[in-house]
């Protein structure tokens, strides 16, 4: 199993294109995160990782996450609010599996992606990644007051 945490305490270089924001999920920058399902060709990896994250809605709502589904040259909204979503350019945004194959990748709310999997990760990994997180630790604190 495959997992590429694309956060950290390093010095980032903005030109990689691993850390450019995604204008494909602009509506989404600095309000929600975004997690994108890549469906697999028999749709198993997909549709478990979709199962297993809508099982926990309040978990999402908590950490703002919008959920997209893409398969082929669609892309579904499956939990959360969003428009006129581009399932080719979120594809190359975010650079993608090949047509056919499974990926997760967590989108921040600045836009970068922040998590590439090629196999279905846990909520509890999932939110642990999230709930590491800079801005997420000054929601929680805010939320508190």
């Amino acid at each position: 199993m495959s997992k590429t945490l694309l956060y950290g305490a390093t010095k980032v270089d903005e030109s990689n294109s691993a850390y450019a924001a995604a204008a494909s999920l602009e509506q989404f920058q600095w309000k929600n995160r975004v997690f994108v399902i890549f469906s697999d060709d028999d749709n198993s990896r997909a549709a478990r990782q979709e199962n297993q994250l809508l099982a926990d809605r309040d978990g999402l709502t908590e950490r703002d996450i919008v959920l997209l589904k893409v398969a082929g040259h669609s892309v579904r909204l499956l939990f959360g609010a969003g428009e006129g979503l581009d399932a080719d350019a979120i594809l190359q945004d975010l650079g993608g599996p090949q047509a056919g194959e499974f990926a997760a990748v967590l989108v921040g709310k600045d836009g970068t992606a922040k998590l590439n999997a090629s196999e279905p990760i846990t909520n509890a990994e999932l939110f642990a990644i999230i709930d590491s997180m800079p801005m997420r630790a000054t929601e929680t604190l805010t939320q508190d007051r």
